[in-house]
């Protein structure tokens, strides 16, 4: 079991440096304020014993459990309330859960409103996945005619068109170009 100054500690290693691989103890040791970098080997320790950190190739780096946000396994009821469990199912990390950290991946930020009817409103922010082939009602992020847009593809009897998500604007059907960038796989929204 952590102390509190151990817990204080270990939180804003994870806020620094999240999955990084850690710095030194010297380095540590002058960001966190301490006289001697023994005091974060002892820190380290303590944090590994508990499973906290891991060791690889002589770097250590948060253990990726302790990253993300927690999961509770009961779903909150969009009506009427109920109690709710107080039983965390597990920490869902973004980075894992849409590969964030692949170098295939994109965030875009959505501007505009023809994909409300989709939920996806001005601000979003649309997880992307690189790929330049979609499939019938694959939301995508494609270049057409000259611009970017976030739409539906559509396919049918050999026609390829984007459709948006809202009855104010029309389907999109190249007149030139059309090249798919990638297909979105969720999107991230602040309040």
């Amino acid at each position: 079991m952590l102390t509190e100054k151990q817990k204080t500690f270990f939180e804003k290693l994870k806020e620094l440096y999240k999955n990084e691989a850690l710095p030194s103890f010297e380095t540590l040791a002058k960001e966190f304020g301490f006289k001697h970098k023994n005091s974060i080997w002892q820190y380290f320790n303590k944090l590994k014993e508990e499973n906290l950190i891991t060791e690889k190739n002589n770097r250590f780096y948060i253990n990726k459990e302790q990253l993300g946000a927690v999961l509770f396994s009961s779903a909150v009821k969009a009506g009427f309330a109920s109690v709710a469990d107080d039983y965390i199912e597990k920490r869902v990390s973004l980075d894992e859960s849409f590969k964030i950290n692949s170098p295939s991946t994109f965030l875009f930020t959505v501007s505009g409103d023809s994909m409300i009817d989709l939920g996806i409103f001005e601000g979003d922010k649309v997880i992307v996945q690189k790929s330049n082939t979609a499939k019938d009602g694959d939301i995508v992020i494609a270049f057409i005619d000259g611009g970017y847009t976030i739409k539906t593809y559509r396919s049918k009897n050999g026609k390829v068109w984007l459709q948006p998500a809202n009855s104010n604007y029309p389907d999109l059907y190249p007149k030139e170009q059309l090249v798919i960038f990638g297909i979105a796989q969720g999107i991230v929204r602040k309040f």
